[in-house]
């Protein structure tokens, strides 16, 4: 299991606003990353070092939005100011996740600005919703070389993640007894008996560091 991406719900004044400022502080643009069709939701790419990106997303008016999991956690998140929505981790195979969960995973298109259409199968948004300190699971149906983090300059990489919440929980939700369950990630671990989720993920960017 891998850090894969991490996601930004669009604040009031829309997703192309809030990634503006996003891009100021991090030095770097996004890309379009196009509209989710099946799940109500458009997005902003920005990609980074190690095959991770950040995505903007925004949830549009559209009954996907309100009827799958990952549009409510969207319009959710977005209603309430907006801000880090939640993190993803890549998986080579979901069918021991969709086992462990008892139900199977639903597949996401997108196709962004030039690019080809993208395709893949995630599982764990109800989780997400439920529990904001817990990532959903992600498998991707495209050839890395197309995956959202290419192309980039490699000048920005995740640093580590805040989260308010507890490893044990994180640990039961991924069916591990690994002391670092994402082995790749630093993680913060904050406030376990306060509201959970990802409160601001830092960078490591030609400027220094920076954290949003």
């Amino acid at each position: 299991m891998e850090l894969d991406h991490v996601s930004y719900a669009s604040e009031k004044d829309g997703h192309v606003a809030t990634a503006a400022r996003i891009a100021e502080k991090l030095g770097i643009l996004p890309y379009d990353g196009g509209v989710h069709p099946r799940f109500g939701t458009r997005n902003l790419i920005f990609p980074l070092a190690d095959g991770r990106y950040i995505e903007v997303v925004e949830a549009l008016e559209h009954p996907a939005a309100l009827g799958t999991p990952f549009g409510q956690v969207v319009r959710t998140r977005s209603e309430a100011g907006g801000g880090w929505m939640g993190w993803v981790v890549r998986v080579d195979d979901l069918a021991p996740i969709e086992k462990r969960l008892g139900r199977e995973a639903v597949e996401g298109n997108r196709t962004p600005e030039g690019r080809p259409e993208l395709r893949w199968k995630q599982i764990g948004v109800k989780g997400t919703l439920a529990d904001p300190q817990l990532p959903f699971f992600v498998h991707w149906l495209c050839p890395s070389e197309e995956h959202p983090s290419a192309p980039n300059n490699g000048q920005v990489r995740i640093e580590s993640l805040q989260i308010a919440g507890n490893r044990d929980r994180l640990r039961d939700w991924l069916g591990t007894d690994e002391e670092k369950p994402i082995s790749d990630t630093k993680i913060d671990w904050v406030a376990p008996n306060g509201t959970p989720g990802v409160l601001s993920v830092t960078f490591e960017t030609p400027k220094g560091l920076v954290t949003i």
